[in-house]
């Protein structure tokens, strides 16, 4: 079998076959194996595709799977949500809190999961987020990400201001534990016309960290918005306006 990465449960094969219920031993000479085997990985959360599972002429059962990642957690009054990277729900009781603070934190979602782990959300807004997380943990060749660079500490869904809504009317914010807010704009995947790209956003964002050394010095927090083409504007927060 394709090995679990880490953030996989250890008992992640016992798991897969007690939930398709199936027998402690099987028969590699019956006929439905193969489909039985794949139906089975293909029911469990942390796997996002069932690539390949074939017989060996050795006598052994080959299983090649694509498992699910984390990229974010959704905080909701009721809890803590982790999500891949297309909005699917993943098993909360796999991730400790410690676990599930490392991942980039989702404020502001309404909603609640539609059905149980290894669904769809079912909120256009979580998937959105889940995107912009996936983009904000790109490592560079020392291996940290633009979020653990950035100290930053949650991705904020805006206000619905209608029931049905595109990634197009989504308009993000990236807040920092200094208390900064970054007006991101709209998510990756967007098609509306000029929204900057995912890179020059991110680009922007790794030159200002440069030249200032951080989001929230030296009078900080700030406003900081980089929606516009020419130029990243900044303005101090008020003390009403601060997280």
């Amino acid at each position: 079998m394709t090995a679990p990465p880490r953030w996989v449960p250890v008992d992640f094969v016992q798991q897969a076959a007690a939930r398709a219920g199936l027998p402690d031993r099987m028969s590699l000479v019956d006929d439905g194996l193969v489909a039985t085997l794949h139906a089975a990985f293909a029911r469990h959360p942390w796997v996002e595709d069932v690539v390949q599972v074939r017989k060996t002429p050795a006598g052994n059962v080959h299983v090649d799977l694509e498992y699910r990642r984390p990229v974010a957690v959704v905080r909701v009054p009721d809890g803590l949500y982790p999500v891949d990277r297309q909005g699917t729900l993943l098993p909360p009781e796999d991730f400790s809190v410690a676990e599930a603070q490392r991942l980039p934190a989702v404020d502001g979602i309404r909603s609640v999961p539609h059905g149980a782990a290894g669904s769809d959300w079912g909120d256009v807004s979580v998937v959105a987020a889940a995107r912009l997380a996936e983009a904000l943990l790109q490592t560079d060749d020392s291996g940290s990400s633009h979020w653990d660079r950035w100290n930053a500490a949650a991705i904020v869904v805006p206000p619905r201001t209608k029931a049905e809504i595109t990634l197009d009317d989504l308009s993000f914010e990236l807040r920092t534990a200094g208390g900064s807010r970054i007006l991101w704009g709209r998510p990756p995947g967007t098609q509306h016309p000029g929204e900057l790209a995912v890179d020059q956003k991110i680009g922007r964002l790794e030159k200002y960290l440069a030249d200032f050394g951080s989001f929230d010095r030296p009078h900080g927090p700030y406003e900081i918005d980089i929606r516009h083409w020419r130029e990243i504007s900044r303005r101090p927060l008020a003390v009403s306006q601060r997280p």
